[in-house]
């Protein structure tokens, strides 16, 4: 399988090189628009919906719908002005308790590989994640559009999850809900015995898309039976990661460039009294 992404992991100042690979697979069924008579595909036209005429694409332009019938038009320029720079790194941005997080927000998961000379930094991550029960919050740009995203520990590596932004999720006041307490006791218990009675052992590969597994079953037996007919962006440039050669002094380094001054002050007192001791 191809790397759909190549960089690095970037907090403090260490770079952990590593390559993204989809962690899903979908198998969608892709159907083409044709005329009954002869299978000759039938493509779009671009229509004005105004007098119903065709229009030729060097007459189209981008527009943003402000309110009913009312647009601004974006020009390539504006669009390329607003366009985050690829920088084919994973950018950290802070450390965060899992449980903290609101599950919804996760929506696609990737595999990280490490890269040459990246395992110890990528090893150390991974084990400072389990240990701390946290998760690398990052930013991450993903076929030109910057993306919110989670690097979390799981099994002997690493994933990187994407997020949504919190604008991106609807409100619960939105939806109506049912009122508190409108289930009896007795109600409640009876639930509660048809859930234990349902309950069983996860077990994900016996759960099947039985929608597509029908409409492949039909397309083969169509096949089989003979009725199939024939029918009459730029490049990115590459950013190498920096070599992590003295792994704890990068770390010192950056633990030393994250404190605000007042840590610092704090920590150099502690480290003063501790050597006073010692040489008491």
């Amino acid at each position: 399988m191809r790397a759909i992404w190549k960089g690095a992991i970037s907090f403090g100042l260490i770079n952990i090189p590593i390559s993204l690979y989809p962690a899903t697979r979908r198998e969608e069924l892709h159907f083409h628009f044709l005329r009954k008579s002869d299978l000759s595909p039938v493509n779009y036209k671009r229509v004005a919906e105004k007098d119903g005429k065709e229009v030729p694409w060097d007459q189209v332009v981008k527009g943003f719908e402000y309110e009913k019938g009312r647009y601004v038009v974006l020009s390539d320029e504006d669009f390329t002005r607003a366009d985050v720079k690829a920088t084919q790194t994973v950018d950290i941005v802070n450390f965060v308790r899992l449980d903290e997080i609101n599950p919804l927000l996760f929506y696609k998961p990737y595999f990280m590989e490490s890269g040459k000379g990246g395992d110890k930094a990528y090893a150390l991550l991974r084990e400072a994640l389990k240990t701390s029960s946290k998760v690398a919050i990052a930013k991450v740009v993903l076929k030109t559009r910057q993306h919110l995203a989670a690097v979390k520990p799981q099994g002997k590596g690493l994933m990187l999850e994407l997020m949504h932004f919190t604008d991106e999720m609807l409100e619960p006041s939105e939806f109506k809900m049912p009122a508190a307490g409108a289930a009896s006791p007795a109600e409640t218990k009876m639930a509660m015995q048809l859930v234990d009675s349902m309950t069983a052992e996860w077990a994900p590969q016996s759960y099947k898309d039985d929608y597509r597994l029908a409409l492949k079953k039909m397309i083969k037996e169509r096949v089989d039976k003979g009725e199939a007919r024939p029918t009459s962006a730029a490049s990115v440039p590459k950013v190498v990661p920096t070599k992590v050669v003295d792994l704890f002094s990068v770390l010192k380094r950056s633990i030393e460039e994250a404190q605000t001054p007042h840590q610092r002050k704090s920590l150099a007192h502690k480290s003063a009294r501790t050597s006073r001791r010692k040489a008491a």
